[in-house]
């Protein structure tokens, strides 16, 4: 009987080597966290190997956290665990407060606008990742063939049929019915959530809000003069069910104001369940929900998410978005799918701004009617997908031990949790003055809380400078003077 070959000797299997190239790449630093691996077809042909093999390669490296399988993506290189951000569990609800954060708001906006600056603050795709050579030649051909909408009135037909109904198709794709009667086009996001605050609230009135929530949301309740009641959000389901119904039990709370499609600073997608379990209690409440939806299609989930207001047949349900962060800030396009409000929101918006740039709504809707559009979407959110993973890399590698962080399945921002007893006021100050841009996380809190809080936004593609600039930010966080202890 043949003795047993030396376990060192037995030749490797064809999967198992395949697994040791890559694992050497990750090793080495070739391949980083974030990076995207060929496809399964081009390792099988580059390496000479069936698809069969390949695909053990890749289950086995995933098996080991080396790399993860993202839904009609492929698989990438993995970065290292992180801890992630904490949550409180909710026992009683906070008061509402007034919002007073416009005026350090706009000084940190200002500052993080520095020229030369690494820019980690504004939550923006970069230039190169969005649509602007495509826009300059819609807007010349129809401009071309279409010079009568020049003389369109500014009050007649405020929101564009064609632009109409490719959002409702589109809607309609993930499964959320949105009436053409009801959608009015805005100049932004923005605008359109303050129409639909206009709608449903008045001066003095209290909205809820996520916290964290988005800084515009609360600069927006600030300049109407509206209260902000801030309600727990878990950092991965969104906003908690049960402190919303606790704190919408005595009538006191005129309005919501949620993201629950990859929300803004979080990057949490609330599960259908919950999205279903707050359509249902703000109808029954008779509370108006105002939805940004802005971050909808640039979710890591393996189907575009459905809003809110997909799962609200009462009509009670506002819904908001834009364009800013998938084709371009620069357009100034967003609408409302107002639900039984429409003729009131639609109202707001034409005593408050008329029509929308008409050619720009005529340009929107050949964009998105274009065969490229969905590709441009798939390899946008692969993209930031990859900035993100490589930030989170980064971070982890440089910041303190104690660091968390989250881990976002929508967006492209990250939020950071320090340790307690750093103040990233002045850790904003600091940075700005090595050339980095952040925003510090009080200004996402309208009571002031989140000090030991920032987000980073992870937009720019992935460089030396950004990663020198993170590195940089690493070191201001060791010599920031820390916030006074509580005794």
């Amino acid at each position: 009987m043949r003795g047993q070959p030396n376990r060192h000797t037995i030749p490797m299997l064809l999967y198992e080597d395949l697994a040791h190239q890559i694992t050497g790449l990750i090793h080495d630093g070739v391949m980083r966290p974030g990076d995207r691996l060929p496809s399964v077809r081009q390792l099988a042909q580059q390496q000479k190997l069936s698809i069969s093999t390949v695909m053990q390669a890749l289950r086995s490296l995933e098996t080991h956290g080396l790399v993860e399988a993202r839904p009609q993506s492929g698989f990438y290189v993995r970065g290292k665990a992180q801890r992630v951000v904490n949550y409180q569990p909710v026992n009683d609800i906070p008061e509402a407060v007034d919002v007073d954060l416009s005026a350090r708001l706009m000084r940190v906006l200002h500052l993080n606008q520095t020229p030369g600056i690494v820019q980690m603050g504004s939550a923006i795709p970069a230039p190169a990742l969005l649509l602007a050579p495509r826009l300059n030649t819609l807007y010349s051909r129809i401009a071309r063939t279409q010079p009568g909408l020049l003389a369109t009135g500014s009050h007649d037909n405020i929101s564009e049929p064609v632009l109409v109904n490719t959002l409702v198709r589109r809607y309609l794709e993930w499964g959320c019915t949105v009436r053409p009667e009801q959608v009015v086009i805005t100049n932004s996001c923005t605008e359109a959530l303050m129409l639909c605050l206009r709608t449903v609230t008045r001066q003095g009135d209290t909205v809820a809000v996520e916290s964290p929530t988005y800084y515009v949301m609360l600069q927006l309740l600030e300049a109407m003069g509206l209260k902000a009641l801030e309600i727990p959000t878990h950092p991965e389901t969104g906003v908690s069910v049960e402190a919303l119904e606790l704190a919408t039990r005595d009538g006191g709370v005129a309005a919501c104001l949620f993201i629950p499609n990859g929300s803004n600073p979080l990057g949490c997608v609330m599960p259908d369940a919950n999205k279903q379990a707050v359509a249902r209690l703000l109808a029954e409440r008779n509370i108006p929900l105002i939805e940004d939806d802005l971050y909808g299609d640039l979710c890591n989930t393996p189907e575009r998410p459905r809003p809110i207001y997909a799962f609200d047949r009462s009509g009670n349900t506002m819904l908001c978005s834009s364009f800013s962060k998938t084709v371009s800030p620069a357009l100034r396009i967003g609408f409302v799918a107002g639900g039984k409000r429409a003729r009131q929101v639609l109202f707001q918006k034409t005593v408050n701004s008329g029509k929308t740039n008409v050619i720009t709504q005529r340009v929107l809707a050949a964009l998105m009617d274009s065969r490229g559009f969905d590709a441009h979407l798939r390899t946008l959110r692969r993209r930031l997908n990859e900035q993100v993973a490589r930030m989170r890399d980064a971070v982890t590698r440089h910041f303190p031990a104690d660091t968390r962080v989250t881990n976002p399945q929508g967006g492209f921002v990250l939020w950071i949790e320090l340790p307690d007893d750093i103040d990233t006021v002045k850790l904003h100050g600091k940075a700005i003055e090595q050339g980095i841009a952040t925003v510090p996380g009080p200004l996402f809190s309208a009571s002031g809380r989140y000090r030991n809080f920032l987000r980073l936004a992870c937009g720019q593609p992935w460089g030396e400078a950004t990663d020198h600039a993170v590195a940089r930010l690493a070191q201001l966080i060791q010599a920031t003077p820390a916030r006074s202890r509580k005794a």
